[in-house]
């Protein structure tokens, strides 16, 4: 009984857990030249994912992960950790929270908007947390100025803001139910392109390329949040919901892939299978690979 309350728990509607109040993560001044208005950030989104715990495979209980000092051999409450800089092998610098308080920088209590560009120009690459911006009452007035004039001119501001230990470069852009703000990577955080593993070059022909914009073309549409769900944990509900009711739960196979050598041939029956709202399952494979798979058969 006490395993079926517990995925009970688990598959509650999104929607509850939504309409719970979310601790602000921040608060404190957003200036604007000599004005300063009154904001608090909270999150503007979270990830919902099913989690499982870790259970002993003899008894079924559930794991802790306790604290342990190998030099006093013995368990400690965290009321006795400190935190430490290793600043040489198993040499540390102690700290207590005071000192750590002392340093931080203005941007902790109130967040100065820098300078004011347009958004299109920053790649999205820079782009980590978002929060939405709530004024006080007292900061109302100033927080609606400063958000019609942001529509208007089309401009979103660039700022600094420190949370979480860390001092933030931040942007805030002007929405229609008010100010959100993106936290982003410095550049330096940024991983050049070439780092990546950049494919091989390879020719491109005229015809392929304009069946390639065709295909692109015949899937444009309006980006709708709404139409996309997490299929896993869909799945993993249903596992669940089944498991808990002492069922199993039927799974389908997966769908297999065709490799495809031409890519023109590939191209034209991915428009008609899209014309005809038939899923493509075509994927292209280099003819060097093809031409050694046929030749291991042959032998």
């Amino acid at each position: 009984m006490l395993h079926r309350i517990s995925v009970l728990l688990l598959l509650r509607p999104a929607g509850i857990l939504w309409r719970r109040t979310v601790a602000a993560s921040w608060k404190g001044f957003l200036t604007f030249g000599m004005i300063s208005i009154p904001i608090e950030l909270s999150p503007a989104a979270r990830s919902e994912r099913i989690s499982f715990n870790q259970l002993h495979s003899v008894c079924h209980s559930r794991l802790k992960q306790p604290l342990y000092c190998p030099t006093c051999e013995k368990f400690v409450e965290r009321s006795e950790i400190e935190k430490g800089y290793e600043y040489e092998k198993d040499q540390y610098l102690l700290f207590k929270q005071e000192e750590l308080d002392e340093i931080e920088p203005d941007s902790a209590q109130a967040m100065e908007i820098l300078s004011f560009v347009k958004a299109a120009e920053i790649d999205p690459v820079y782009f980590d947390a978002s929060y939405y911006a709530k004024p006080a009452e007292a900061g109302v007035r100033a927080y609606n100025l400063l958000l019609d004039a942001m529509r208007k001119t089309g401009y979103a501001g660039i700022a600094k803001v420190t949370m979480h230990n860390r001092e933030n470069i931040v942007i805030i852009r002007a929405r229609e139910n008010g100010m959100t703000l993106h936290t982003m990577f410095y550049n330096n955080e940024i991983r050049a392109a070439a780092e990546a593993s950049a494919p091989n070059k390879a020719e491109v022909k005229e015809a392929e390329s304009k069946l390639a914009m065709q295909l692109i073309e015949s899937l444009a549409a309006p980006f709708e949040p709404s139409q996309y769900s997490d299929a896993y944990q869909a799945e993993l509900e249903k596992l669940i919901e089944a498991k808990a009711h002492g069922k199993k739960m039927t799974v389908m196979p997966k769908t297999k892939r065709a490799p495809v050598v031409d890519l023109m041939s590939a191209l034209q029956q991915s428009l008609k299978a899209k014309a005809s709202g038939q899923k493509n399952l075509l994927r292209s494979v280099p003819k060097s690979l093809e031409k050694e798979k046929k030749s291991r058969k042959a032998s």
